[in-house]
């Protein structure tokens, strides 16, 4: 139980703090992720927030797992629901930045944030998020994750900066940085199952001597 606890704990932090990165690097006005550019271009040209269209895309790209025959998780869902919903929350918290040393403290805090939330929430082991299952999904098909995973941004970043979301600096930074934040911050925030210990085997008994 206390090892449960710790996982959705660890689940739901990491949750809250990915949207936390989200209204930093947003805020920041610098450049967003391929994902949030996407997002924001999609709330700048038919409404509603940028929490809420996280919301939306991530549901309907965990409806493509289906044919790729994924299954989500616990994590999975929750990161469809609470990442939204804390983007929203703290980009209406956080105060503006009032110059450009402010705006590239957010987006230096948000990068590095985003690197230890994803360590959070995959350690705790409850399922990949929905963009990340579509990605492994398609490489269990034969493909390379590596080109499945750029195709899909480069994809969604140019759709996004075509609705108008905003790519800078801080876009590239991120795409730099945030593959060997997560490499580190996933396998030492990795949740370890306590492993149970057999029974030794005894041995069969030797027949008695002639």
């Amino acid at each position: 139980m206390a090892l449960m606890a710790r996982r959705l704990v660890q689940l739901y932090a990491g949750l809250a703090l990915y949207g936390l990165g989200i209204a930093l690097q947003v805020a920041s006005t610098l450049g967003n992720d391929p994902w949030d550019v996407f997002h924001q271009g999609l709330s700048l040209r038919f409404g509603l927030s940028i929490g809420a269209w996280i919301i939306i895309a991530g549901a309907l790209v965990m409806l493509l797992w289906i044919p790729l025959r994924q299954r989500p998780g616990l994590g999975t869902v929750s990161n469809v629901i609470f990442v939204g919903l804390f983007a929203d929350l703290f980009l209406w918290l956080l105060p503006e930045p009032g110059n450009l040393a402010m705006r590239w403290t957010y987006l230096v805090v948000a990068i590095v944030v985003g690197g230890f939330a994803t360590g959070c929430y995959i350690g705790a082991g409850f399922g990949a998020g929905p963009r990340d299952g579509l990605m492994t999904g398609l490489a269990a098909r034969g493909h390379s994750i590596r080109v499945v995973r750029t195709g899909i941004e480069v994809t969604v970043l140019a759709v996004g900066w075509l609705l108008g979301g905003t790519v800078g600096i801080g876009t590239l930074l991120y795409a730099v940085a945030i593959g060997p934040l997560a490499h580190v911050f996933i396998p030492m925030l990795a949740v370890k199952t306590p492993v149970k210990e057999e029974a030794p085997v005894e041995a069969p008994p030797q027949p008695a001597a002639a």
